[in-house]
């Protein structure tokens, strides 16, 4: 019998797999047991090799137990220790996103996964590799870096309508950076809902609403009426951000007493990017939109359009707005899909794959 890692080892790496082979015989029976609990594992279909199928707890002693048979029938068990490499710190999820909220967690066929950790993570291979995404439908995806604590998954396209999905962020004991490992597992299920995708441009001034490829709501609109660079609309693909009833709204880099200075109370918004962009009612506009470009950079729809588009709008939903020079930066809010797909895998540890099965 051979049993890896091997007895007495110390400073094991907490990814080390347990392996246990069987020469000339069959495993009846395999434990790998430390202070704090075991270690599961799996058994080949021809009973003569087991492994284990998660990380160990690091700074543990774990001990090793196996019964072999051999072809007569007679059995022997053999014992084996070792003890893997001590922490000096944890890392977990500071924030997991799509997060419950109004519309609770039905998202729009854009939604990615957006994770950020608690302390810079440095193995990313270890990592990504533990941050399982399953779906009830098959689903190619991929995740990207944005730096050491962010890190967001998308597909290659929209997610299918009426997807289910999971994400398994499988990271007790695995290694995040040098001495520090992840101190828990995370779990997060939510749903893609209906596919609805809005489209607007700022020369028409119209947006329409399609759901699951026909046309909802046609809405007259006015955009950013540029100027300064500030005061275009972003062109590009948008996600719905959040779905907000009222929101106070005041001129960006202009404080009180200056030119250009306001403070706007609007309502029913939804917000499409980080640099203050909303689809928000704007009776103020209303004898513009569907003409001309007004707004200060946001998205100006009629009160009853904008009560509609806040009912019937998804976090995640993707907003399309073309005709601006001013495009949408893939940083600037939830511009994922300003990249494209090779783009994106640039900045993946693991590149492309398919979800498993959910």
């Amino acid at each position: 019998m051979a049993i890896v890692p091997a007895d007495r080892s110390g400073n094991v790496p907490t990814g080390q797999t347990v392996l246990v082979t069987a020469r000339g015989g069959t495993l009846r029976d395999v434990t790998v047991t430390g202070p704090s609990g075991g270690l599961e594992g799996e058994l080949s279909a021809d009973r003569t090799k087991w492994r284990s199928k998660r990380y160990s707890r690091p700074g543990t002693t774990y001990t090793v137990s196996a019964l072999v048979a051999n072809p007569a029938g007679q059995t022997t068990r053999t014992t084996s220790t070792f003890t893997t490499v001590k922490a000096h710190g944890t890392f977990g999820i500071e924030q997991l996103l799509p997060h419950k909220d109004d519309t609770g967690l039905t998202v729009g066929v854009g939604m990615p996964i957006m994770i950020t950790f608690d302390k810079d993570v440095t193995d990313r291979v270890a990592v990504e590799r533990n941050l399982v995404v399953k779906t009830s439908k098959p689903v190619q995806g991929a995740w990207h870096w944005f730096d050491d604590r962010h890190v967001d998954f998308r597909p290659k396209t929209y997610w299918p309508a009426r997807t289910k999905v999971r994400l398994e962020a499988r990271l007790a004991n695995v290694p995040g950076a040098p001495g520090i490992y992840g101190k828990r597992d995370y779990t997060l299920d939510f749903t893609v809902g209906r596919s609805q995708i809005t489209s607007g441009s700022t020369g028409n001034h119209h947006l329409v609403v399609k759901r699951d490829g026909k046309v909802v709501r046609n809405m007259p609109m006015s955009a950013g009426q540029g100027g300064e660079w500030k005061y275009y609309t972003t062109s590009g693909i948008h996600l719905a951000m959040s779905r907000e009833p009222v929101t106070v709204m005041t001129s960006p880099g202009i404080g009180p007493g200056q030119a250009g200075y306001y403070q706007l109370t609007v309502y029913n918004t939804v917000r499409i990017s980080n640099s203050g962009e909303y689809v928000h009612s704007a009776p103020w506009s209303v004898g513009s939109q569907g003409y001309s470009n007004v707004s200060h950079g946001c998205v100006n729809v009629s009160p009853e359009n904008a009560a509609w588009f806040i009912k019937n709008t998804l976090i995640g939903d993707p907003i399309v707005i073309t005709g601006s020079p001013r495009p949408l930066e893939p940083t600037n809010g939830w511009g994922h899909w300003q990249e494209n797909w090779k783009e994106w895998l640039q900045w993946s540890s693991l590149k492309s794959m398919t979800t498993e099965s959910l």
